[in-house]
């Protein structure tokens, strides 16, 4: 099987003078991701002119809950501010799995299929956004429209990666529409009419 590129994280503000920065950690395994000698893909964010295209990984370690790392390639405080934002990214077989069992890849869930909780298909999961607070599943639904839900238990009570589906706790204009948007005029005066 090919190969799977995920993030694992992204450079934050430089910490000290001699090229530590922090790190927003974006796995759950980032003692496995930030080992000593790892090299991972460096991705600039748009509009900056870093150099920077990979980033070998000299250590890393927690400080009051932050990841502190030290990359070869990043020697003083000026290097470091100059790669903040930069998207770190690893190859990984696309047949490997978390550690943890409750966690997912990416990859392992774009292309499942949304149910809510009596079955009803909702549409395809299409992405995962990461954010510094949740996560984020956008659906897509059978009529084209994309629809963010947060990764949370609450949300997303099953997610099945063998069976090919995800389990969402649809609330009204979460996923489905609410009943005045869905075109049928159910609810609510349409645009027409309230314009009248």
């Amino acid at each position: 099987m090919e190969d799977i590129e995920l993030v694992v994280g992204r450079i934050g503000k430089p910490h000290g003078i001699r090229g530590d920065v922090t790190i927003d950690v974006r796995t759950d395994e980032p003692q496995r991701r930030f080992a000593p000698g790892t090299t991972l893909r460096a991705q600039p964010p748009q509009g900056s002119h870093s150099p920077l295209r990979a980033l070998t990984v000299v250590r890393a370690k927690w400080h009051q809950n932050v990841l502190l790392a030290t990359f070869e390639e990043i020697g003083d405080r000026n290097a470091a501010e100059a790669a903040r934002g930069i998207v770190l990214h690893t190859r990984i077989s696309a047949d490997e799995v978390p550690e943890d069992p409750d966690e997912y890849y990416d990859h392992q869930l774009v292309g499942l299929a949304a149910y809510d909780l009596d079955g009803t298909h909702l549409g395809e999961l299409t992405a995962v956004q990461h954010g510094s607070a949740q996560d984020l599943l956008t659906i897509r639904t059978p009529d084209g429209r994309d629809t963010l839900v947060p990764f949370v238990a609450a949300l997303v009570p099953e997610v099945d990666v063998p069976g090919g589906r995800v389990v969402i706790a649809d609330r009204p204009g979460l996923v489905a529409p609410y009943p005045d948007e869905d075109g049928t005029g159910e609810g609510g005066a349409g645009e027409d009419e309230a314009a009248q």
